[in-house]
């Protein structure tokens, strides 16, 4: 799996909370700004450590998979959408190039604008006959502000 860059992610959500903590403390008294501080410095640690987890948990599952081969040019992303209104969705088509059914293990990073990892999601699609395409819904773990970009971590066919 190639290296994430959680730390971007971190640096501008600390960026985010400082200016938002810039922004909440002004005319407060110093009761005030410690809990903001506070609130801040949560808000930021529980963002990193959910990128984290995510990963984590990506990495996890695709080490499970046995014998598989890498499989990353058989799989494609759709652009993201938000059917419920919360959770980041991707449509992800796994094509199978080979002449035997194959099932497939796909890692999906969800990335904002400038690149910087947000989330990570496991998908599989199984049985995709010889010669087709199969398609899933890659989901994120958490909700996502603005409009990230899904793309292809890793793919094993096995």
């Amino acid at each position: 799996m190639k290296p994430t860059r959680t730390a971007p992610a971190a640096r501008i959500a600390a960026a985010a909370c400082t200016a938002l903590l810039a922004l909440t403390v002004t005319a407060c008294s110093d009761e005030d700004v410690d809990k903001a501080k506070d609130s801040v410095a949560s808000a930021t640690a529980k963002a990193g450590e959910a990128v984290a987890s995510a990963t984590e948990a990506a990495a996890s599952e695709l080490a499970k998979v046995k014998d598989g081969v890498n499989a990353k040019g058989d799989v494609k992303a759709a652009d993201t959408t938000k059917p419920d209104g919360d959770r980041t969705t991707a449509e992800i088509t796994a094509t199978n190039s080979t002449d035997k059914k194959a099932d497939y293990t796909i890692s999906v990073n969800f990335r904002d604008g400038d690149g910087n990892l947000l989330d990570a999601a496991v998908l599989n699609i199984n049985g995709v006959d010889p010669g087709a395409a199969k398609s899933g819904t890659a989901r994120s773990n958490r909700s996502l502000s603005g409009t990230p970009k899904a793309e292809i971590g890793q793919a094993v066919r096995h």
